[in-house]
């Protein structure tokens, strides 16, 4: 075998792998892509205030406690606003449908959607915790760098020992 023959093979084998790593490269950008899309981001009240403006294209979940009082119920009652605080910062949320059953003020409480044009966040729904031990992670997370969490727990031990 010539040498000239050994680098044209090596150099065929070289485009070989060149052209698989860019068709991985090119198929893993895809994919990402439509990840991206698909992907949720949860953000706090005080997030909110720290990002603000936030694209009202893009959705994303806002979670904390109800506040105590904050609940309307607009027009026919179908659609309610009420406010969603981690007890630093607030978000006015606005909720067309059928809450949960578990929905309370005072409870946590994380809605998905986006923000509307006059800083109102618009759900297009609204998960509520589902017994008195759970609250969603994310809530709790906010809830712990704000330091309120404790108060909860303490209210919780209150209320088991009642």
């Amino acid at each position: 075998m010539s040498l000239s023959r050994a680098k044209s093979r090596k150099r065929q084998r070289m485009y070989i792998v060149m052209a698989a790593l860019l068709a991985v490269g090119a198929a893993a950008a895809l994919a990402l892509t439509a990840f991206e899309d698909s992907v949720v981001f949860f953000f706090s009240p005080t997030e909110i205030a720290e990002k603000s403006p936030i694209d009202p294209d893009q959705r994303l979940r806002v979670g904390g406690l109800v506040e105590e009082g904050s609940l309307k119920k607009l027009g026919g009652g179908e659609t309610v606003t009420f406010i969603v605080t981690d007890m630093a910062n607030s978000v006015t949320i606005s909720y067309t449908g059928i809450l949960p059953d578990l929905f309370r003020e005072g409870q946590g409480v994380v809605a998905e959607g986006h923000m509307g044009s006059e800083g109102q966040f618009i759900a297009s729904e609204v998960l509520a915790k589902h017994d008195e031990n759970y609250m969603p992670p994310e809530v709790a997370d906010s809830l712990k760098k704000s330091g309120y969490w404790e108060e909860i727990e303490a209210r919780n031990a209150e209320e088991m020992r009642n």
